[in-house]
């Protein structure tokens, strides 16, 4: 009978730290002379005529993808002439059907994925530039059609990438859908926003195909191995083998400095700490860069990021939609129906964007579907007030709390439905609080940067906001009251605000401008592993009544790692169980930076490590025996495309078996 291991390798022998072999991370510092200093500064308006190209070796631009979870951006860079003194960027207007029969060009792709029935469309109403039938209503017509009909709507299918939970490559969306609904998997979902968006280039740009352009990929800085592997294979999907991955809020933050036009260095001083604060429609994400001295000139380096937090827009959106519905209820209607809660939803998200982007708006009508035999008379209707809407988000959401404030936690019921597993506390404060406490000692091995004696959080000196929920200008200054309150308190200096980016376009555009730094024509920020990676050992031990035997937490990856490193333990040999289902444990740490390749943890506190999805596989026994143990070393490796590998190598013969991180339970 297959057995279940509860570790990854049997120990087989002890680890010698005398021989921990510590992979150095590359050093990438700011190039003073770097071309960004004059640019064009064109942005939304883009030509859909092919500019004359030059014969050239190699990828004319480099594209940015932003593939978000309720918007996705295409922006690109001229690279063709290494010479050029100047950077010229522009943004896709990207052709999507707003209706049936009906097309627009937007620089945002909306996420959404619709399942339309077939009476909701009629031939030839699904024509796009590039096809008659598309295989799926993506963009802005879904997210029309999916505010009707809630249920054949399918969302945040980027959140659903890194939920643990799930077989992220199984048709499971839309979620609760009825059996007529035909499903997707969130992997799907996202492979059918590439393909719009790899179409509508490729129709544009006829002569330089999106293939073979130098393509960078953004991903949240808090996606785990096995979400960064499913994106990685997403993109290779529709035939973008070459595709890098890049952390969202260092993309905002390249945004931030290709909009200076090589100003940035008369913003940012030695021993500065940018805080980037990315609240998007489904993640708050989390970063912290510090600014050095390396050889002379201005350095960047990430130096922490935060956990993958489920609270954005959505979450915004659903509040006030129960807002609504309180409110319904009190004036008589009968009790919502959960699809029409999705629906009020929907349409709380139009009516929260109309009051935040117009000063002059103070109530949006609010139509909700009913069951009924006319169209007036089968609708609910109330309005969504500016004051609801500030009292719900900002009190909500951005509340005033103290700097050591931490995120509730509650008891969770024992059954459940199936979902995201969104953040249990709302307050986007305390989760910035929590952080910042959190990362004190991430300065520790950073020349120059000290904090006071008194701190009890590391003090940011700047703060950079990205995602389109701090666009409202009432979000964005009510956030950076709140940081710059808990700096007063410690007698800090008030962290200043960074300006100039556009919070819907800031990540697509950092990307765009990445692509052109690893061409080592601008500054490039120094990352790395966004966190140290253990994977689990059992120990070999006699059987005892009641005991599991013991874990050891192994280091495969340390706390910035760079892309395209790899390392070997050839003197570790482990036991590595072949032809059988085995259970493969892993874990992260964003706060053990002394880790090296190789160290090997007996016991370890809940807040060091996080222990991240298991997974189970079996691996080929290569004309072995069912349930062998081979002896093995191993080898890991951060890819150039940014992703962690795992491999296990006989020490007999060389073969090697590489962990998949994107193999989950079902």
């Amino acid at each position: 009978m297959s057995t279940k291991m509860q570790g990854l390798f049997g120990s087989a022998t002890k680890i010698d730290a005398e021989n921990e072999d510590n992979q150095d991370s590359e050093e990438v510092t700011a190039d003073e002379n770097d071309s960004s200093d004059n640019h064009d500064d064109t942005d939304e308006s883009v030509s859909t005529d092919t500019p004359a190209l030059k014969d050239i070796d190699g990828p004319h631009y480099s594209i940015g993808i932003d593939l978000g979870t309720t918007h996705c951006v295409l922006s690109y860079v001229d690279i063709s002439d290494p010479d050029a003194d100047e950077i010229i960027q522009e943004v896709l207007s990207i052709p999507q059907l707003t209706a049936p029969g009906v097309i627009e060009e937007k620089d945002q792709l909306a996420s959404f994925l619709y399942q339309a029935h077939e009476a909701e469309i009629n031939d030839g109403e699904t024509t796009l530039p590039w096809t008659n039938e598309p295989d799926y209503l993506v963009g802005e017509i879904a997210r029309n059609l999916g505010t009707k009909t809630p249920i054949r709507l399918v969302s945040s299918a980027k959140s659903w990438l890194c939920h643990a939970g799930v077989d992220c490559k199984a048709a499971i969306l839309p979620n609760e859908a009825p059996e007529e609904v035909e499903k997707v998997s969130p992997f799907q979902a996202s492979v059918a926003y590439l393909e719009h968006l790899c179409a509508a280039w490729d129709k544009q740009h006829p002569d330089t195909p999106i293939s073979e352009q130098d393509i960078t990929l953004t991903v949240p800085a808090s996606f785990d191995p096995a979400a960064r592997e499913l994106t990685a294979d997403a993109a290779k999907s529709v035939g973008l083998d070459n595709a890098v991955l890049l952390e969202e809020p260092q993309a905002a933050l390249y945004s931030w400095i290709e909009k200076s036009e090589g100003d940035w260095r008369n913003h940012a001083d030695v021993g500065d700490i940018i805080l980037v604060i990315d609240v998007g429609g489904g993640t708050t994400d989390l970063s912290l860069i510090a600014v050095t001295e390396e050889d002379g000139n201005l350095g960047l380096t990430r130096i922490a990021v935060g956990d993958h937090i489920l609270l954005g827009g959505d979450n915004m959106d659903l509040a006030l939609a129960y807002t609504l519905k309180a409110k319904l209820e009190k004036e008589g209607s009968k009790r919502l129906e959960s699809w029409q809660v999705q629906a009020l939803t929907h349409a709380c998200r139009a009516g929260k964007e109309s009051i935040l982007s117009d000063e002059e708006a103070d109530n949006i009508p609010i139509v909700v579907p009913n069951r009924g035999s006319s169209l007036i008379g089968g609708t609910l209707r109330t309005e969504l007030t500016r004051d609801e809407v500030d009292s719900v988000l900002l009190q909500g959401f951005l509340p005033e709390v103290d700097s050591d404030a931490q995120p509730a936690v509650n008891a969770r019921a024992g059954l459940r439905t199936t979902g995201l597993p969104y953040a249990q506390d709302a307050a986007i404060t305390k989760h910035l609080a929590h952080f910042l406490t959190r990362q004190i000692n991430a300065i520790d091995d950073i020349d120059g940067i000290s904090l006071a004696d008194n701190a009890s959080f590391i003090h940011p000196t700047a703060v950079l906001l990205n995602g389109g929920v701090l666009k409202a200008p009432r979000f964005s200054k009510q956030l950076l009251s709140v940081v710059n309150s808990w700096l007063d308190n410690e007698d800090a200096p008030e962290a200043r605000l960074l300006t100039g980016v556009d919070l819907d376009l800031a990540v697509a555009r950092g990307a765009a401008y990445y692509g052109y730094a690893r061409k080592g024509k601008g500054v490039r920020i120094k990352g790395g592993t966004a966190a140290a990676y253990y994977v689990g050992v059992e120990s070999t031990m006699p059987a005892i009544p009641g005991m599991a035997p013991e874990i050891q937490a192994l280091c495969i990856a340390p706390f910035g790692m760079e892309e395209g490193t790899s390392v070997e333990l050839p003197k570790d040999e482990f036991g590595l169980i072949v032809g059988e289902p085995v259970g493969f444990r892993f874990f992260g740490s964003k706060t053990r930076r002394e880790d090296v390749v190789g160290t090997r943890l007996e016991y370890w506190n809940d807040d060091e490590l996080e222990e991240l999805d298991e997974i189970e596989i079996t691996l080929p026994e290569e004309d072995r025996k069912t349930g062998e143990v081979v002896s093995v070393h191993l080898s890991s490796n951060v890819t150039e495309t940014g992703t962690l590998e795992l491999n296990a190598i006989s020490n007999q013969n060389g073969q090697q078996w590489k962990i998949e991180f994107d193999v989950r339970d079902d």
